[in-house]
């Protein structure tokens, strides 16, 4: 029985600052909740069957792309969770989070969705249960994911992360701002984590794996940096970070123009973040004015869109 006519859920981007890939081989993350951009479903009664409506789909569920195969099992999972399977909905998706740029676009759909159909049908939702839905519709989406984009755009609070273990809460505690990028440039991030995988995997010296303990140590680290007010070192921790991916191929011809361009205008540090080979890059500026300066050469460099985010709580 349906007990309103509309339910609604929101959900935020995230921002990985260090610790993107070694964080599926048990090293840590340190990720931010990016509440500049956010995604909105609405869910709706309708009349015969549930349709979907978003900027890449409009149509019947049941003939949905490949490309949305994740989205297809948030829906099916969330209605045989709630025993509604037989429940037609139309369910519609504004997303201001960028598909595939490293900023969590997939969970954010993810948890939106399963926020809106579980609200339409006024049933409460656990964040265990919350991150049981979204994470099956993640490892679709990625392949491996490492959890950490479902737990980022369904929270506000700022984590070091490491898979398995539960989130510690960060406070952030740095007076500096982040100036986020994107290229425009669509991220590969399955791809880049089946290629880090294969790596590994061949790899006889045992150089890729040295080199994503490295990625670890740096993340303490920066962790370290940022609870002490530290934003030269960590802006050093950030450029260290961003050479060591490119070393494992995760890196893009376009993101290192845009970390150079950041650098060459004042940024304590830049690197990419998230899945890479496209997507975004984020900077450290040591004030709002620097930032504002980096974002507006980040453009004349070749981003698409350019946000800032202050490093204090």
């Amino acid at each position: 029985m349906i007990h309103q006519q509309k339910g609604n859920g929101v959900a935020n981007g995230k921002i990985i600052l260090l610790g993107e890939h070694s964080v599926v081989y048990g090293k840590p993350s340190i990720a931010l909740p990016f509440q500049a951009v956010t995604t909105q479903t609405l869910v709706t009664t309708s009349q015969e069957k549930t349709e979907i409506h978003c900027d890449f789909y409009h149509g019947l569920i049941d003939d949905l792309p490949e490309l949305l195969e994740s989205l297809r099992e948030v829906v099916r999972l969330c209605l045989v969770t709630l025993n509604q399977e037989s429940t037609p909905i139309n369910i519609t998706i504004d997303s201001q989070i960028p598909a595939e740029r490293g900023m969590g676009s997939s969970a954010a759909v993810a948890v939106a969705t399963t926020r809106a159909i579980f609200d339409f049908f006024k049933s409460p939702l656990t964040d265990e249960l919350l991150l049981e839905i979204v994470g099956i519709s993640e490892k679709i989406a990625h392949g491996n994911p490492s959890g950490l984009d479902a737990l980022m755009t369904s929270g506000h609070r700022s984590v070091c992360f490491i898979k398995n273990q539960p989130p510690r809460d960060i406070e952030l505690n740095l007076s500096a701002f982040l100036v986020v990028a994107d290229t425009g440039i669509t991220g590969q991030t399955k791809e880049a984590v089946s290629s880090l995988s294969k790596k590994l995997e061949t790899c006889e010296t045992g150089y890729f794996q040295d080199i994503i303990d490295k990625l670890g140590h740096l993340t303490y680290d920066g962790l370290s940096y940022l609870q002490h007010n530290q934003p030269e070192k960590l802006g050093q921790v950030m450029n260290q970070t961003h050479n060591l991916l490119k070393e494992l191929d995760i890196s893009s011809p376009e993101l290192d123009i845009l970390v150079n361009s950041a650098l060459d205008h004042n940024a304590l540090g830049a690197k990419l973040t998230g899945g890479g080979r496209g997507g975004c890059m984020i900077a450290l500026a040591k004030n709002k004015d620097d930032a504002k300066n980096i974002a507006q050469e980040l453009k004349h460099a070749g981003a698409k869109q350019t946000w800032l985010y202050e490093m204090s709580e």
